[in-house]
């Protein structure tokens, strides 16, 4: 090869003598490049949660419900525990839009603030849980050996005792009121996640990037919550979601049965207690409160349903 061709490079691979390709053109160059949109792993979350679309119109319905707990009870012309004795038992009307209770109280206005405290107490006592029982199970679960041992027979220690025995204890001791229902809920039902973090944390805590963060230097209080725990979201939003229902049903029987929600205070287990000795002559001041648990149990569930789906790999 001369010195003017060593000089000289050749300007495409086609004009290399003997050469059998040739430049693409730019045209074709990104034919095959598609296009995608980056998202975040919550932005990836939503987008499968909307697909569901029973758990999309309960998240709604869920959202209309507290939105209407909160603005009712304080923009009505009517209290909750405002009688008016000349509209005893009155049908649905324009005044009243699903009637009057035996005192005359307004049922719509009640329910929307029944709606404050089940609502209230579903949430507070999840959270509780989430809180006791993702940390419980994830220290038993990461430390291992006896101090696991004695964690978790402490736990069936305390799923043995019947709940209904933890409530009239709390109640005969802080008396029946809203803290005191909380706390009769909260004593028992975290066991259940806490047994399910730590069946994630023992699988998780020998994975690759947990040793890794230990050679590194991470210390045990940072792995289990930066690294084992968050890991675990999943199976904890779900069970956490899934607490909500339960605690609102449990709510609602013990207001029922007389020893939860005292009157004049209005839930929904007082409210169905009060209407069931008109069960016969108005059924229908039976059927709002009910309907009302009914309904947003169902959509909890329908919700948790949804996010299992959702923050599940497999079902992508």
């Amino acid at each position: 090869m001369s010195e003017l061709q060593m000089k000289q490079p050749y300007a495409s691979a086609a004009e290399v003598p003997g050469s059998e390709f040739e430049l693409l053109p730019e045209s074709e160059k990104d034919s095959e490049f598609v296009a995608m949109e980056s998202r975040t792993y919550w932005q990836d979350v939503w987008r499968q949660f909307r697909k569901n679309k029973r758990a999309l119109v309960s998240l709604v319905f869920l959202a209309v419900m507290i939105l209407l707990a909160i603005l009712v009870p304080m923009f009505s012309r009517y209290t909750y525990d405002g009688q008016d004795l000349t509209m005893r038992n009155a049908a649905p009307s324009a005044l009243h839009w699903f009637g009057t209770d035996k005192f005359g109280r307004d049922i719509f206005v009640r329910i929307m603030y029944g709606a404050r405290i089940s609502l209230s107490v579903g949430f507070a006592a999840a959270l509780i849980d989430m809180v006791i029982g993702t940390v419980y199970g994830g220290i038993a679960g990461y430390v291992g050996g006896r101090t696991d041992m004695i964690m978790m027979r402490i736990v069936d220690i305390i799923y043995a005792v019947p709940t209904l025995l933890y409530v009239i204890l709390i109640m005969l001791i802080f008396g029946s009121n809203i803290t005191s229902v909380l706390l009769a809920i909260s004593v028992s039902s975290w066991v259940n996640l806490a047994r399910q973090v730590r069946a994630q944390v023992l699988i998780l805590k020998n994975q690759e990037f947990a040793e890794a963060a230990k050679v590194m230097g991470a210390s045990g209080s940072r792995i289990l919550f930066k690294h084992l725990i968050t890991n675990s979201i999943g199976p904890i939003i779900v069970d956490t979601t899934l607490c909500v229902p339960s605690a609102i049903f449990t709510e609602a029987f013990l207001s029922f049965v007389g020893i939860g929600i005292s009157i004049p205070q209005a839930s929904w287990g007082t409210m169905a207690n009060e209407a069931r000795s008109l069960i016969f002559t108005y059924p229908l001041q039976m059927v709002w409160p009910v309907s009302a648990i009914c309904l947003t149990m169902l959509a909890m569930n329908f919700i948790g349903d949804g996010l299992s789906d959702a923050l599940d790999p497999k079902h992508r």
